[in-house]
């Protein structure tokens, strides 16, 4: 089988990283998180390169949005580590954008397979935007991401109490709603730390509703639906503007 570093074109995107030490988690190790923000900064750099990038799309008076984004993480890597990335374009739709990435350490080893769908939406109307398929069609590769799509994530938000949270200055992104990276965070923060010291999370899947705006009052709910397995939701006056499932593994 072939790697993706063996499908090395324009339509792939190849980006390096380096792990930094104050971005490691408790027990010396990349978080989830962060390697979801490589994701995205990888996403917006290739599509820029590709010529349908932030600044492009703010030309056009539209943007993309985050729709659905689906990891698995098979290890962590430590501190000082050499990241590969590689992303491209898996499938494209009238209103949608498939895209699919591939992580390997320094060794050479993957250890993250990811897949997103993304929706370009008006900037004044925040409504859908049909995509031009043939403009994106032809930067799509054969490359196919080996793990299970995004799925249906159940709802938990009328079972758990769920804890209150307001949406603060430093949640914000460009678009000055809550930041697609922050939902992760918030609901990662639900799980008590001892979970993290025996576990890691081996596949994250995070559907994204609504967005998440200045002062908003959350509530943020989970329950573990199967051993080790945790669906989840944040909630705006009793509506979910995302909802995520966390499966822990060894």
């Amino acid at each position: 089988m072939k790697s993706t570093a063996d499908w090395i074109t324009d339509e792939v995107g190849e980006f390096r990283y380096v792990t930094e030490s104050y971005l490691l988690d408790f027990k010396g190790r990349i978080t989830l998180s962060l390697i979801a923000t490589y994701l995205l900064q990888a996403a917006s750099s290739h599509a820029a390169k590709l010529g349908f990038g932030y600044s492009d799309m703010t030309a056009r008076n539209s943007t993309w949005v985050l729709s659905r984004l689906a990891i698995e993480v098979y290890h962590y890597p430590g501190a000082d580590e050499q990241i590969t990335l590689y992303t491209w374009i898996e499938e494209t739709s009238s209103l949608f954008s498939h895209r699919s990435f591939e992580l390997v350490d320094g060794n050479g080893e993957v250890f993250v397979h990811a897949r997103s769908i993304w929706a370009a939406i008006d900037l004044e109307t925040r409504r859908p935007v049909h995509l031009d398929t043939e403009e994106y069609w032809k930067h799509r590769t054969d490359r196919v991401c080996p793990i299970e799509r995004p799925g249906k994530i159940p709802s938990v938000e009328n079972d758990t109490l769920g804890e209150p949270y307001r949406v603060k200055y430093s949640d914000l992104d460009i678009n000055t709603h809550l930041n697609s990276i922050k939902y992760i965070e918030h609901l990662l923060d639900l799980f008590d730390i001892e979970l993290f010291k025996q576990k890691g999370i081996s596949r994250f899947e995070i559907a994204y509703l609504l967005e998440g705006k200045y002062g908003m009052e959350l509530m943020l709910h989970s329950k573990e639906s199967a051993p080790g397995k945790y669906d989840m939701a944040i909630c705006h006056e009793g509506k979910a503007i995302c909802r995520a499932s966390a499966k822990f593994g060894d």
